[in-house]
């Protein structure tokens, strides 16, 4: 049988890059990413609004369970997202407005759920980032097994112990930790890019010229040069 694995986590971004990427949308991310990445649209944000980044801590639980949750939430520092593969089941709650408050308490930065939440009410009144594939009152079981710190995936997107996890209205991201110094980099320069583009549109001078480009390249021709021809 395999051994419960409750780990120290060896590595975590550096609280800067965490405040860099906070920054920028998430969507500007997952573009220099190559929009391969992302958790699932089912993970949807159920706090009142507001950034997710940070360094995850993971968790895997069984389906409906919450015990490892409970001990990953003992074990967090400051400023860390919980981040639980709970299988995406929604039949049992895995966290609720208690264990939501503990967290806060205690500085983590917030959660991630691939399961239900319950308490719906408290949660979405408040701004501690709350991260869940849907929502039920059942309560959650707290038997085991799981695992802390160990690699998990969500959707196809695989988070190691201290990657960051970004998330805002558009959903979540995880930025790999050997990866994270040049994506920022990259996202940075996107946001830049984007910042003009909008400042083109609200001056009434945005380009559009790459759209007739795009269509030459699928054989399109317009209609006053087609009579011409």
């Amino acid at each position: 049988m395999v051994k419960i694995q409750i780990r120290e986590r060896s590595r975590a971004v550096s609280a800067a890059l965490v405040k860099s990427f906070a920054d920028i949308p998430v969507a500007n991310i997952s573009d220099v990413m190559q929009r391969l990445t992302a958790g699932g649209s089912s993970l949807r944000p159920m706090h009142a609004g507001g950034v997710l980044a940070g360094p995850a801590l993971t968790v895997k639980s069984r389906p409906g369970d919450n015990l490892f949750v409970h001990k990953a939430i003992a074990m967090a520092a400051p400023g860390d997202v919980i981040v639980v593969d709970a299988g995406g089941d929604t039949t049992n709650a895995i966290i609720g407005e208690l264990m939501v408050r503990t967290a806060s308490r205690k500085g983590i930065a917030g959660m991630v759920i691939n399961g239900a939440i319950r308490d719906l009410d408290s949660i979405s009144q408040g701004a501690f980032p709350v991260y869940a594939s849907g929502v039920t009152h059942r309560g959650p079981y707290k038997n085991g097994p799981g695992e802390i710190n160990t690699s998990i995936s969500l959707d196809g997107m695989v988070i190691q112990p201290g990657d960051l996890i970004v998330g805002d209205a558009d959903g979540l991201l995880c930025v790999p930790y050997e990866q994270a110094d040049d994506i920022l980099r990259w996202a940075s320069a996107k946001n830049a890019l984007e910042a003009g583009i909008i400042r083109d549109i609200d001056n009434d001078r945005l380009d559009t010229a790459w759209i007739d480009v795009e269509l030459a390249k699928l054989g399109f021709v317009p209609a006053t040069q087609a009579e011409q021809e």
